[in-house]
């Protein structure tokens, strides 16, 4: 009987074998949790960032203030009133004060009027719509000459990588400010020629400085971006799915369209999201100095510009201006850092 017990093989149940799992044992039968994508993963991630999150809704209520409410506020950007010159901020005129006193209801003005007269807070709702749209546009400008331009090198290297990174560092060397400067004053009569056509009348509002703008962001500011795309392009191309493409007769157009730019999304939405700031500062800075966009229309440098003449009297109408640019671009380096710690697989915590 003793031997049977001491069997192994032996079919005799024993009352050990029926205790209850210790804490150990149930810990050792929990599964891992279920794999989940990349982007899933990510966004994952980016939602735990508050810092990330704070500065998405930041941004977010910037674009409806610029974009939808110049829409239905009181006042348009270019209206003049006139007896309603520099006025304070919520201070009414004489005129606005006696439609008060009939009983009548005016809008205040929230940060005064400018020296013409006009309200100084639609002009610069309207002055962050026209930046950050420069910004946006010129970043989409970025990402698409930047993104094929840098594939290419990176994918067929070489001869054809060399000699298009020796034309990336001759566009670097490229000083900018002069190209728009020499844009603006050569394309200035070409561009009120074409604007005077039917439909062409949105040319005279952007003029021919701002239009310069871009073109100087479509030639030089891609190289940046052309670069982190060759840097991933040759890495991605020692894959084994560009090898099965290539043996099942693929050209060099679809692996790079269809597969190695598609695996770069996230590096490439990444770097959009931080060349927005800087588009925006660049716009800025250069409406600072005059080279930006024409009036009656305003932007946030152009404000800044015009509002250094009284500072000393009227010190809000550069701080209004200044802490919207502020606001806008370190929102963004926020919102473009929690999106690089979200989706780089270079930075994600084990």
């Amino acid at each position: 009987m003793e031997e049977m017990k001491n069997n192994p093989l032996s079919l005799q149940w024993s009352l050990e074998d029926f205790t209850p799992a210790s804490a150990t044992d149930k810990e050792s039968l929990v599964f891992m949790r279920e794999s989940v994508s990349f982007w899933k993963d990510g966004l994952h991630r980016f939602r735990k960032n508050k810092i990330a999150m704070s500065a998405l809704f930041i941004v977010f209520l910037i674009t409806i203030c610029c974009f939808l409410v110049p829409s239905f506020y009181p006042y348009k950007y270019e209206q003049q009133m006139k007896g309603s010159e520099r006025l304070a901020p919520m201070q009414y005129s004489k005129t606005e004060q006696k439609q008060i006193d009939a009983g009548e209801k005016v809008f205040p003005h929230l940060l005064g009027t400018d020296q013409n007269g006009r309200d100084y807070m639609i002009r610069v709702l309207v002055g962050g719509r026209v930046s950050m749209t420069v910004g946006l546009v010129a970043s989409v400008l970025i990402l698409v000459i930047g993104s094929i331009f840098g594939a290419i090198a990176g994918y067929f290297g070489g001869l054809v990588d060399m000699i298009m990174m020796r034309i990336v560092d001759i566009i670097y060397t490229v000083p900018d400010v002069l190209i728009i400067i020499l844009l603006a004053q050569t394309l200035k009569f070409p561009l009120e020629a074409l604007a005077s056509k039917p439909g062409f009348a949105w040319m005279q509002k952007l003029g021919s400085n701002m239009i310069s703008m871009f073109i100087v962001f479509a030639l030089l500011y891609w190289v940046g971006m052309a670069r982190i795309v060759r840097s991933q392009i040759m890495v991605l191309k020692q894959s084994e799915y560009v090898t099965a493409a290539k043996a099942l007769g693929a050209g060099s157009g679809r692996i790079i369209f269809k597969h190695l730019i598609v695996n770069c999304i996230g590096t490439l939405i990444v770097t959009t999201t931080l060349q927005i700031p800087s588009s925006i500062f660049t716009e800025s800075f250069l409406s600072f100095l005059g080279l930006g966009v024409q009036a009656p229309m305003p932007s946030l440098g152009s404000l800044a510009s015009a509002a250094l003449n009284g500072f000393q009297t009227y010190p809000e109408k550069l701080f209004a201006p200044a802490f919207l640019i502020f606001i806008i671009i370190l929102s963004f380096n926020l919102l473009g850092d929690g999106l690089r710690d979200a989706f780089d697989p270079k930075l994600k915590q084990q």
